[in-house]
């Protein structure tokens, strides 16, 4: 008897994981929001598809863990005019951040790593580390695009005053690969694996001193942070979070490498050479590198949504999620711009603080962050509320107006 109820619980087990999870479709207004206003989405896509500036896209909505939008617009592939399908797989570039920000709250929880170690206890390499620095005046702050590359300022390195920490990589505040004076001086290595490509950065140049500055590592920091988790979690990345993150969130569309049988579902760019997104890789990014669907993302934005738990399965705590998405940074944030007001920065995620000062279509606390090919995704806590958005050309104001419909679709 005991064997036959193992044996059902097993086969149980296996059936629950072989549907699959879905969060729950409700009408807008059985969750506070207008169907009429929901509506004011396939304007906006429409309007800028017929101008030209997008192909298409796929958009989705969820409040209070029910879907009440998801649509896709325009082409998926213009020279064979398919339609854009719901389960349409994008090239997620920087959306792949969070993925890695929430690998590293995983390993937080466990105790396996602390935010303010250095990052030297995991690689040795990193332990003296120097920063370029102006010849004068030496603490200024040069941006990436001041100065002419060919031709770079006078300047000196100094020691780093304090070793990079783990907290310093997630919110982009360590001075590694970031663009500036320093990383013209890092000669550019190959990417074969995480393991042998991030001891190699022990040797680089850091663009300032480590928690003096917010300035965007998009392609090395957080691989570094990825290299931490494959150390202390024994798991190569890619199946640290396949097992730790997809698989208990049912995203089953979300690769590094996406199969043969998925590929014809990818997003195809008119005029834009899309091959290189096909090749196998065996360096799994922190930084980019997947693809994913909208579906699968709703899902991990409303596991962050329901405070780190979505189909019975818990990521997280709470309170981790609540220190995913806090303001890590003081006032160090001013976005790409370094004129942007009224946000913070997580670990990985920006997070709004003064919707107003922000000029955002976000609440206080709302936090999330996007793709250079326009994907973008967020959670906002206050209005019980995840969005997400998927392009494949960056185009402000179809995220903008996207945004804007959403806010102005809440009528509780």
């Amino acid at each position: 008897m005991q064997i036959r109820n193992w044996l059902i619980a097993i086969w149980l087990i296996a059936a629950c994981a072989a549907a699959g999870g879905e969060i729950p479709v409700a009408e807008p207004e059985a969750v506070g929001m207008s169907s009429d206003r929901l509506l004011r989405i396939d304007t906006a896509m429409h309007r800028h598809i017929e101008a030209g500036n997008i192909q298409g896209a796929v958009t989705a909505v969820a409040r209070r863990g029910k879907v009440v939008h998801f649509k896709a617009y325009g082409l998926m592939n213009v020279e064979e005019e398919t339609p854009m399908s719901k389960d349409a797989l994008f090239v997620m570039m920087s959306s792949t951040k969070p993925v890695l920000g929430v690998a590293a709250m995983l390993m937080i929880e466990e105790g396996l790593i602390r935010p303010n170690d250095p990052v030297s206890d995991y690689i040795p390499e990193f332990a003296e580390m120097q920063v370029a620095v102006l010849k004068e005046p030496v603490d200024q702050n040069i941006s990436p695009f001041s100065f002419d590359r060919q031709n770079p300022p006078e300047h000196r390195l100094v020691p780093a005053q304090s070793p990079i920490t783990i907290e310093h990589l997630l919110t982009h505040t360590s001075g590694l690969g970031s663009g500036g004076l320093g990383s013209m001086q890092s000669q550019p290595r190959q990417r074969e694996s995480l393991a042998s490509y991030i001891p190699t950065l022990g040797t680089s140049i850091l663009d300032f001193q480590p928690g003096s500055r917010w300035t965007y590592s998009g392609g090395t920091g957080l691989d570094v942070v990825a290299r931490i988790v494959e150390i202390v979690s024994g798991m190569p990345f890619n199946e640290f979070v396949q097992t730790r993150i997809f698989d208990p969130l049912d995203m089953k569309d979300t690769h590094y490498n996406v199969p043969a049988s998925k590929v014809e579902r990818r997003v195809v760019i008119q005029g834009r050479d899309m091959s290189r997104f096909n090749r196998e890789t065996s360096y799994f990014s922190g930084s980019f590198g997947l693809s994913s669907t909208t579906r699968d993302y709703l899902h991990f934005e409303q596991m962050l949504a329901n405070g780190g738990e979505l189909f019975g399965n818990r990521l997280l705590g709470s309170r981790s999620v609540e220190t995913f998405a806090s303001n890590h940074v003081g006032d160090l944030f001013q976005g790409f711009t370094q004129n942007a007001r009224g946000q913070g920065f997580g670990y990985t995620v920006a997070v709004v603080l003064d919707p107003i000062a922000a000029n955002s279509r976000r609440s206080a606390g709302a936090f999330g962050w996007g793709g250079a090919f326009g994907t973008r995704s967020w959670t906002d806590p206050a209005e019980e509320l995840t969005g997400v958005l998927m392009l494949q050309q960056s185009h402000a104001g179809a995220q903008y107006d996207f945004e804007n419909a959403v806010r102005q679709a809440i009528v509780d």
